[in-house]
């Protein structure tokens, strides 16, 4: 629980910052933890905003082939990783960054990215702040873990983006006077470097278009960078070369034809990924080593990374059960995921358009466990936000356009976020309609109403019905020593809060669960469902559960996995 008051505590700091002044800013000769932290959240949401242009330039559709969709899930995983770091000191920052990346890491452009990520962060640690000299190292170490981690490393890739931007940081440095002068070198050297990748595949010439991965890396730094100079990101691409007959406009996402028989390209038909946990006491390295040589006797972009607490693995292979049976040798299997390449291949190169389905729905919510339940209730998009990190109108419209569907639904779930999704109507070529949820169990409830066989009028008669058969609460703590809705409180505070004010106050958090539930309760409640927080135990969830169960023999008691941060209950009554 303590972790997440400290999470609060640096939310609230960063909420009641002044906005910077207008003046021009100041040169950066170091950077700490927070700044780190606030340089990978924006980088991750710059990469996240361009990662359709990235997918673009790729050259041969395939699962593998996302690549912008892949180092931006791979990036979201890490920056939520450090979000939810409760430290702003450098090394926690980076052992967050490091291990988000990782665990997120999604086809091969991910796994590479999240190596990079792993070596820079080696190298940023073992000093308070980060400078110009120990990033020099960080590059370094960040260009030999990634090219360590490939058992066939291809020039012209996002490792050759990253080495020539290592091999030419000490040059760079020698120029610049500043954090931000070296970043800008390095970006620009990363940029030459990009502009060669087609010489160097000629797989990328025959397209007409640069590497896919190095300008996911370079769009990354430029997010690094912005954070620096207080300046708004102008990102504009020349990314595709004329002398492939294209027609060579900057900026323009060009698609390209591929003939059927350039399927008989894909050797190895099925891009398996998967982790080894609980690895078992008799495994040494010298069995990773061995696990991998057997890969690359039965496929190919075999990535084998990791130690032995945790492996991600990676391989392109006609025999994915063999693949994860010789991993069974060594621990546990988690998260397995096979795409068929031929398929998926058939499908984009018939150009098959898929129709509109009638109906869609976007939720928002923080936390990994509500995400899961919105999307258990066919929910088509979950867009990650909530309180303190509210998305904006043109990132609902976003994720509503990425559903296909006519009509779009969308359940804000927090009061400030409703009038940003009443804007996105008009920036979005769907048709959407908001559902004005203010808090997470209105919005499951609302959910549940929805059928997708009736009309769009009953839909939104009945959705909007819904959420206001339920009463919603949550428990937090006070933040700072106030007095407010007639209580006195003091920084640390445990707190029940309803639909509009708070109610209940004290030290345990099970009493103050209690006392907000007896506030919140009527005769015609029969359900009580509790979603637990990222730093609540489920023991602790059931132990409350037991109580209020004691308590209201005629409910129902439930609790689920929420995942939120800051509130260690969100509370529904039905």
């Amino acid at each position: 629980m303590s972790n997440i008051k400290k999470q609060a505590e640096i939310n609230t700091s960063a909420k009641n910052k002044k906005p910077a002044s207008p003046k021009v800013a100041e040169q950066t000769k170091t950077i700490n933890g927070l700044t780190l932290r606030k340089m990978i959240l924006n980088a991750s949401r710059l990469l996240d905003e361009n990662k359709n242009h990235v997918d673009a330039l790729n050259v041969f559709p395939v699962p593998d082939g996302d690549t912008g969709t892949n180092m931006s899930l791979t990036f979201l995983s890490a920056a939520k990783e450090v979000t939810n770091c409760p430290s702003n000191n450098l090394e926690d920052v980076c052992a967050s960054f490091a291990k988000g990346a990782l665990r997120g890491a999604r086809g091969n452009s991910g796994v590479i990215l999240s190596q990079i990520i792993k070596g820079l962060c080696n190298g940023f640690i073992g000093s308070n702040t980060i400078t110009v000299k120990s990033f020099i190292k960080a590059l370094a170490l960040g260009t030999e873990v990634a090219y360590n981690a490939v058992t066939k490393p291809k020039e012209g890739t996002m490792l050759t983006i990253i080495r020539f931007m290592s091999e030419s940081a000490n040059s760079v440095a020698k120029k610049c006077s500043c954090m931000e002068d070296f970043l800008k070198g390095i970006i620009d050297e990363g940029e030459r470097a990009l502009k060669l990748t087609p010489e160097m595949l000629d797989v990328l010439k025959k397209a007409g278009v640069i590497d896919a991965g190095g300008r996911g890396l370079l769009i990354i730094f430029q997010g690094f960078l912005s954070v620096l100079t207080e300046k708004e990101e102008n990102l504009q691409f020349d990314d595709y070369i004329s002398s492939s007959g294209l027609d060579g406009k900057s900026g323009q996402e060009q698609s390209f034809d591929f003939e059927f028989g350039e399927l008989a390209e894909i050797e190895f038909a099925y891009c398996t990924e998967f982790f080894v946990i609980n690895l078992s006491k008799k495994t040494t390295e010298v069995d990773i080593d061995r696990f991998r040589d057997k890969l690359m006797n039965i496929g190919d972009s075999v990535l084998v990374i990791g130690d032995l607490s945790l492996i991600k693995v990676h391989v392109h292979t006609n025999q994915p059960g063999v693949a994860m049976t010789y991993a069974l040798e060594l621990g546990e299997l988690d998260k397995l995921k096979v795409d068929n390449m031929l398929e998926q291949n058939r499908q984009l190169v018939g150009k098959k358009k898929e129709e509109l389905k009638k109906f869609g729905m976007v939720s928002v919510c923080a936390g990994d466990g509500l995400s899961d339940i919105f999307s258990d209730l066919l929910v088509d998009c979950v867009l990650a936000g909530g309180q303190t990190m509210n998305p904006s109108a043109d990132d609902i419209a976003k994720a509503a356009d990425a559903v296909l569907a006519e009509n779009v639904f969308v359940f804000p779930n927090n009061k400030n976020i409703i009038l940003a999704a009443e804007q996105a109507k008009n920036l979005s070529k769907r048709s959407i309609h908001i559902i004005p949820t203010r808090s997470i169990p209105e919005g499951l409830s609302a959910v549940l109403a929805f059928n997708p066989e009736d009309t769009l009028e009953n839909n939104l008669t009945y959705m909007m019905a819904a959420k206001n058969t339920v009463k919603s609460g949550l428990v937090t703590y006070a933040v700072r020593s106030t007095q407010i809705d007639s209580f006195d409180l003091k920084e640390g505070d445990i707190i029940g809060i309803d639909s509009s004010a708070i109610v209940a106050q004290g030290q345990e958090l099970k009493k103050v669960t209690r006392e907000l539930v007896s506030k919140m309760m009527d005769q015609d409640v029969s359900n009580i469902t509790l979603y637990f927080g990222n730093n609540i135990s489920e023991d602790e969830a059931n132990s409350v559960a037991f109580e209020l169960s004691k308590e209201y023999k005629r409910c129902d008691v439930d609790i689920h996995f929420g995942g939120q941060p800051l509130y260690y209950f969100i509370v529904s009554l039905e």
